[in-house]
């Protein structure tokens, strides 16, 4: 990958290729085939955290509405809609998170917010009303919120220069799936039962997984920040970062990836199962086979693309997504089996590649186009593109379906394809003073 953190016009972190890592010399080592970074032992706190956060995420990720449903005498109405206002309420929390971050750090910011989460968690199992759902919920959301915007700075605490973060990005999207998987394995062992002594156990060692990974951070003692990013302090707010039109770009661009990224949570299994008329743990496969897939190839691929421009790997994430759902479009409901089920697999396996090969740029440009005394606000607004895209795409998706099944494939084709010239101009736009 090509992207430099400090805009100066000479070293453009889109536009110049050549501050790329120098080439591996014979014999290539395993970590260098693997696509890890070389400062990788020098951080296993920062390792452990983000897996044993993914892995307490994937314990409770399916089965929020599970756990008050079956824990309170509280409808599926009521407790869908007090979940629903609580992720609703929580949307300004990445904005307020960005000074923070420019204030006490990323790493501070993000053992609080995993604090947060465990407290939120911990009073899952005191929750019984409409009112104390949202708020736990609320509060859960916020520390998530907070985490995630912080999380991208985490990586730069950990790799101060360009050279190392793309594989530093594409190792946390490999532990990211691994412990989501793992632990949505785990919470479905023990919601298997059908009784609330499961979902309970379940609640309390998600809060202990936070607490762990607010521990792990806590003691984490990564390299001091370079001079430059503490040069000055975070002048001009929001305001310098809303001015900033070429990062604008770049999240209007990403909402495209955030799109993308709501296909395993909202649409796929809907799709599966009323359009395709296929059975519902053929979904359950699918979404195995993605995080099997994104944990075993996300270091290699990105190995390969070094070099590269992350605005061009990004881009060619994106034709990967348009082709993706393009095959999803075409596919009969009515057709016959041998002909939609490797179709459907591909497609996903297409899907799949997309991810794998897009999320390294796509998160270096998030950090490469930022202003290093204004890092936190930026990385903020970029969270907050996620935050706003994952709150509305599902009534957005759903409603495209309800209409026919290949309206929501072809808005996120047409997005997806609009992606790839809005990061070609990145590459020509100066970068922000």
């Amino acid at each position: 990958m090509t992207t430099a953190q400090t805009p100066a016009p000479a070293t453009d972190p889109v536009t110049d290729p050549a501050a790329a890592t120098a080439p591996a010399t014979a014999p290539v080592p395993l970590r260098d085939r693997l696509g890890l970074p070389a400062s990788a032992g020098r951080h296993r706190p920062l390792i452990g955290a983000h897996l044993v956060d993914s892995l307490g995420t994937g314990l409770v990720l399916a089965f929020t509405l599970v756990f008050f449903t079956r824990a309170t005498a509280l409808p599926l109405t009521t407790v869908g809609a007090a979940v629903t206002a609580a992720r609703l309420l929580a949307l300004p929390v990445a904005p307020a998170v960005g000074p923070l971050i420019d204030r006490y750090g990323a790493r501070r910011v993000a053992s609080c917010a995993n604090a947060l989460s465990a407290l939120a968690h911990a009073a899952f199992l005191l929750a019984d009303r409409p009112w104390s759902i949202a708020a736990v919920c609320l509060l859960a959301q916020a520390g998530q919120a907070a985490y995630w915007t912080a999380s991208t700075g985490l990586v730069v605490l950990a790799a101060p220069s360009p050279g190392e973060r793309t594989r530093w990005f594409a190792l946390v999207q490999t532990l990211r799936n691994a412990g989501l998987g793992l632990g949505a394995a785990a919470g479905a062992l023990l919601v298997g039962d059908g009784g609330t002594g499961g979902l309970r156990l379940l609640v309390v060692l998600n809060a202990v997984s936070y607490l762990a990974a607010a521990v792990l951070l806590a003691r984490w003692r990564p390299d001091p920040a370079p001079a430059v990013a503490a040069a000055e302090p975070g002048r001009g707010g929001y305001r310098a970062v809303l001015a900033d039109r070429r990062y604008l770009l770049m999240v209007a661009v990403n909402l495209s990836f955030v799109l993308a990224s709501m296909v395993l949570s909202v649409l796929l299994a809907v799709h599966v199962t009323a359009a395709l008329h296929l059975g519902a743990p053929l979904a359950g496969a699918l979404l195995v086979l993605n995080g099997v897939q994104v944990v075993l190839t996300q270091g290699p691929v990105s190995r390969l693309l070094e070099g590269h421009r992350a605005t061009r790997t990004a881009a060619a994430g994106a034709l990967l997504n348009a082709a993706a759902f393009a095959l999803l479009a075409v596919l009969p409901g009515d057709g016959p089996r041998w002909l939609v089920l490797p179709g459907l697999v591909a497609a996903v396996l297409v899907y799949n590649l997309a991810e794998t090969v897009a999320t390294p740029g796509r998160e270096e440009l998030s950090v490469a186009l930022a202003h290093p005394a204004r890092r936190g606000r930026y990385l903020a607004v970029n969270q907050l593109s996620w935050n706003v895209g994952q709150a509305l795409s599902p009534g957005l998706l759903t409603l495209l379906f309800a209409h026919g099944p290949a309206w929501p494939w072809l808005l996120l084709l047409a997005a997806s394809l609009a992606a790839v010239p809005g990061l070609l101009r990145l590459e020509r736009r100066p970068p922000c003073a």
